[in-house]
């Protein structure tokens, strides 16, 4: 019941808002057709990006990877929070320590720029947590993008340096299904074999869809989708 809340709340919101919307009556009648029928062609469009999403977030959670790769490359998120390390980031880097301890990895690759929110270098809070839980093995950090598309523009030089071949890609679930459409359109360059980590952080445990990253994820596709990255 829990998951069936968090998949709906969205909707419940977008349900409200139709009804202010549909309402428009200062506009011409033939402006209130084009504005509703927009808004309902955006929000189908949304509600279908939100179910695939969530489809293939659990997708992504119930198979784990199971085979050695030459290297981590966990994603960035907002750095800080609230005054400490943002825990929907150090999920990400928890994910990468735990795949070591498992053996499947041994270098990890920190990606993540400048926090805008408080001026932090995201991939140097990741390596700070790791090394603060334990981890002693190689971090190599790329410190530059500021996007997605950026994480694997600029991280492919990095892991063309260590010669990897096999990588694996850790973010938060929801994140996932875009992090893959990317990769398999190029942005990671065509020398790698990739697989993909879910990584439940606690603000996935204590929000799955229902969190406002997720929440946002169809309008990050959409917003790819209109840049040409697909």
């Amino acid at each position: 019941m829990h998951k069936l809340a968090q998949l709906l709340r969205p909707f419940v919101v977008m349900f409200q808002l139709t009804g202010k919307i549909f309402a428009l009556k200062f506009l011409p009648r033939w402006l209130r057709l084009i504005v509703r029928t927009g808004f309902v062609l955006g929000i189908a469009t949304y509600g279908v990006l939100y179910c695939i999403i969530a489809i293939h977030a659990y997708q992504f959670l119930a198979n784990p990877p199971t085979q050695k790769a030459d290297a981590a490359l966990i994603l960035g998120n907002r750095a800080y929070l609230n005054g400490a390390p943002n825990p929907c980031l150090t999920g990400r880097v928890d994910e990468g320590v735990r795949l070591a301890k498992q053996d499947l990895v041994k270098t990890l690759v920190m990606s993540g720029g400048v926090d805008v929110e408080d001026g932090r270098i995201e991939a140097v809070t990741m390596e700070a947590h790791a090394k603060k839980i334990g981890f002693n093995g190689a971090i190599l950090l790329e410190s530059r993008s500021s996007s997605t598309q950026e994480n694997f523009a600029f991280s492919r030089p990095i892991l063309e340096s260590i010669h990897a071949r096999n990588v694996i890609v850790i973010s938060e679930p929801y994140h996932l299904w875009r992090v893959q459409k990317l990769v398999e359109a190029g942005h990671l360059g065509q020398d790698f074999t990739v697989s993909y980590a879910a990584a439940p952080s606690f603000c996935w445990t204590k929000w799955g869809m229902g969190f406002k990253g997720a929440l946002r994820e169809p309008l990050a596709i959409i917003n790819n989708y209109a840049k040409g990255y697909y």
